[in-house]
């Protein structure tokens, strides 16, 4: 089966944007961005978010094409239809996203890039979906915004796969998912 990695930047105090969706904060310069473009070519795939994908509108990403070029991108959004839509771009509706996920899950290939979206980490979180997380822990503090998993309590363990710490103090932490099955005694 293909992974699932949650590939995402945090706050120290883990979020991965402002209330309003803006990363303004974040560390956009250095060795770390290097490192996740390379790291990007390790995908053929990215599962992300309405709101994930919309954000690339600022940056000049136009409704319906790719933001990856060389990965094929399911959006997860009950609202969104496109007018010109990319053959590399489908759109999942909520009712279908499990059924999508586990197909995508069960095909050959390289590991599956989720793109941001804490709505969407949580529902695959809650579902056991995600195998392994790198988070690029930025060294800055939001107070509050989007949380990395949306505020769930799903239980899950964390090993260690490789950890980078770079000049500018951003750090690269890579870890493989474990969840937590706890019975319930009566």
């Amino acid at each position: 089966m293909r992974a699932i990695i949650y590939h995402v930047a945090t706050s120290l105090d883990g979020f991965i944007a402002h209330p309003d969706g803006s990363t303004q904060g974040f560390v956009e310069s250095g060795e770390h961005v290097t490192d996740y473009l390379n790291q990007l070519k390790d995908y053929d795939t990215t599962i992300m978010g309405r709101k994930t994908y919309e954000y690339g509108y600022e940056f000049g990403l136009s409704p319906g094409q790719p933001a990856y070029p060389h990965m094929r991108h399911y959006i997860v959004s009950d609202h969104l239809n496109f007018d010109d839509q990319h053959d590399q771009v489908h759109l999942i509706r909520k009712n279908e996203l499990l059924k999508t996920i586990h197909s995508l899950k069960a095909e050959i290939g390289s590991p599956i890039y989720l793109c941001g979206g804490g709505q969407l980490a949580k529902t695959l979180l809650e579902q056991q979906l995600i195998d392994e997380l790198i988070i690029k822990l930025n060294p800055v503090l939001f107070g509050s915004g989007i949380h990395l998993f949306d505020g769930s309590c799903c239980r899950f363990e964390l090993k260690e796969l490789q950890k980078v710490s770079y000049d500018n103090g951003v750090q690269m932490l890579h870890y493989a998912m474990s969840y937590v099955n706890e019975s319930v005694t009566v």
